[in-house]
């Protein structure tokens, strides 16, 4: 029996350690099938509520992929116009730079700027060429993640009905209940997201164009799209613009110092005050779970990996709490909020 179940144990770890290998091997495909099928919990209801106004299904689908791809090439062109206005800006941050860096040398008695023996002109090129290689391989992933979101709009309606033509009753609602728990939870994740990452990046816009910072928009919108990574995203969205608040007005502090309270503020009010009054404890998970799903993922799938690792957890979450064998695994990643409740519930 003892060895049975060592068997087992190492064949689970040896599962997870091949699906591990799959997803890494397999990502150009498996990557952009998980963003599609994330897509369609935010543009699944668009489409119904276009079909429910009598326009035909592809016509529907069709409507909300032209807005899709037409708000891609809008945010291409502003990070294309956005990095031309950087380089052609960057001139006057590097004197301003040096001036900073040979404060902090003489007042640290370091012998020279560490900024002087860095090729400037080389580095730039070097972004460039590989920004143009992410601009390549982030169409031909978007032209995939489009083609699979159109197969998943058009059949979504008919999911239910072919799963209960496919399996016996029981297991037919079983299904149903699972993939609709997924997509309950999941849709009002991001839809919610979307909202309050809207909000910050608005806020961070404002807040930064009051101050004066240059670049206030471009800085909006990373807090947008950082917003979606958990924890570390709110934090690498507001190094930038408070960095150069300091390089823009030195020598003068107050104004990074006056950035920073301002991004902190908006960050904690909306984290850790407007997202859970408005989701509560929908997700159910454990922060311990929360930490590692953004290490693996972010790992495995680098920033893409980061920004949905998320749903991802919540899906595996809610699959093992309703697949017996597994439910122990769902239980402990679960953030204890109901367990909780149940154990006050007793205690009175």
């Amino acid at each position: 029996m003892e060895k049975s179940r060592i068997v087992i144990v190492l064949l689970a770890v040896l599962a997870l350690v091949a699906v591990g290998v799959v997803l890494k091997s397999a990502q150009s495909v498996i990557l952009p099938l998980i963003l599609a099928w994330l897509l369609s919990y935010i543009l699944g209801p668009v489409v119904g509520f276009l079909t429910r106004r009598r326009i035909p299904a592809p016509i529907a689908v069709g409507i909300v992929l032209v807005l899709l791809i037409g708000l891609c090439y809008v945010g291409v062109v502003f990070v294309n116009a956005r990095i031309s206005t950087f380089i052609t800006a960057y001139p006057k941050y590097h004197a301003k730079i040096t001036q900073f860096m040979q404060a902090m040398t003489s007042s640290i008695d370091m012998p020279s700027n560490p900024l002087a023996k860095i090729d400037w002109g080389q580095k730039f090129s070097a972004f460039l060429i590989s920004l143009s290689g992410f601009m390549v391989v982030f169409v031909s992933k978007l032209v995939m993640v489009i083609i699979f979101l159109v197969f998943m709009l058009l059949g979504k309606p008919f999911f239910q009905y072919k799963v209960r033509k496919a399996f016996r009753p029981e297991y037919a609602v079983s299904i149903e209940h699972v993939m609709n728990t997924i997509s309950g939870q999941i849709g009002r994740y991001l839809t919610v997201q979307v909202l309050v990452s809207f909000v910050t990046g608005v806020l961070v816009w404002l807040a930064l164009s009051w101050l004066g910072v240059d670049f206030a928009l471009t800085w909006g919108a990373l807090a947008f799209f950082l917003n979606f990574v958990p924890t570390v995203g709110s934090i690498a969205a507001s190094i930038p613009p408070i960095l150069l608040a300091l390089v823009q007005y030195y020598p003068n502090y107050w104004v990074a110092a006056i950035c920073t309270i301002c991004l902190l503020a908006i960050h904690m009010s909306l984290g850790h005050l407007v997202v859970p009054k408005v989701m509560g404890d929908r997700l159910n998970l454990s922060p311990v779970v929360v930490l590692l799903s953004l290490v693996f993922w972010g790992w495995l799938w680098g920033i893409v990996g980061a920004l949905i690792s998320i749903p991802i957890a919540a899906a595996i979450k809610i699959v093992c709490e309703n697949v017996e064998p597994l439910h122990p695994i769902g239980v402990l990643m679960g953030s204890g909020g109901p367990i909780k409740k149940e154990m006050e519930a007793a205690g009175r």
